[in-house]
């Protein structure tokens, strides 16, 4: 597929996960049933279901604890598509100004936004406008007023350059066919000194491309990894540095939820 085919069957992929939360949250008995990962359970797409053999718990709600999320709303919870907790490991202090990569139903800008406090403040940055209402409606239920979604790409941030402290992003870069785009508009938004937490999948080195699209779809999480080095070389060309990549469990055979943590030198 072209580029612009593969961020359409992104779109559209989780455009209908979103109105899926949507139907199940009203009790709507034909809603589409998804999984908690990145497409629905009969789908050879799916990263349950998928060519791989899967362990469990490796996507979705089940990797945030109980306290975070019995403070939000159901709907944020069950459009948790992510392979980590990125707001854990993101060091956010109070004031910080924090934007989210592909921000979904919204369950990191929430949380994000509480940790900051009231004189900080939290940007969602997603392109499905099913998955931006749904997180929009998501924050008016938590009552949580420090908070902007954003329409736009994770290749074209519609933020000026300079304002952020802090980028946080949950299983979203590996679904960007030009990644070196986005890690050029991170580096561009933060403010010097700083910091880029996400959490994503992995592969090991020894991965090629093709045996990364053997083991699953590109909206399946899988395809479109960054391996180690890949990653690691991605950021560092984009002038990040200390560059840190942690993995927190197996995804499958090759492949990993990880920790990505980098610094925007402070000289900008």
């Amino acid at each position: 597929m072209t580029t612009e085919e593969t961020r359409e069957q992104v779109r559209a992929h989780y455009a209908a996960a979103a109105r899926s939360v949507i139907a199940q949250s009203s009790n709507d008995p034909a809603a589409e049933q998804t999984a908690s990962c990145c497409a629905p359970t009969d789908s050879a797409e799916s990263c349950c279901s998928g060519p791989i053999e899967l362990s469990d718990n490796v996507f979705g709600a089940s990797l945030y604890g109980v306290d975070d999320r019995e403070q939000l709303p159901a709907d944020a919870v069950l459009a948790s598509l992510g392979c980590g907790n990125p707001v854990m490991v993101a060091d956010l202090r109070a004031g910080d100004t924090v934007l989210d990569l592909g921000s979904g139903g919204g369950i990191d800008v929430l949380l994000s936004a509480r940790r900051v406090g009231p004189t900080g403040k939290a940007y969602g940055l997603d392109m499905t406008e099913e998955m931006l209402a749904l997180a929009i409606a998501n924050a008016r239920k938590a009552e949580v007023t420090n908070i902007e979604f954003l329409k736009g790409t994770i290749e074209s941030v519609p933020l000026p350059a300079d304002t952020i402290d802090v980028i946080i992003s949950n299983c979203v870069i590996n679904l960007s066919t030009d990644k070196a785009a986005v890690f050029a508009e991170s580096l561009r938004v933060l403010r010097p000194g700083g910091r880029f937490g996400v959490s994503d999948v992995v592969a090991d080195d020894t991965l090629t491309p093709d045996q990364r699209a053997e083991r699953g779809g590109y909206v399946a999480c899988i395809a479109g990894a960054l391996s180690f080095s890949e990653y690691r070389e991605g950021l560092t060309t984009a002038g990040f540095t200390d560059v840190e990549i942690t993995t927190t469990h197996d995804i499958g055979e090759g492949l990993h939820g990880a920790i990505i943590r980098a610094t925007k030198p402070a000289d900008g």
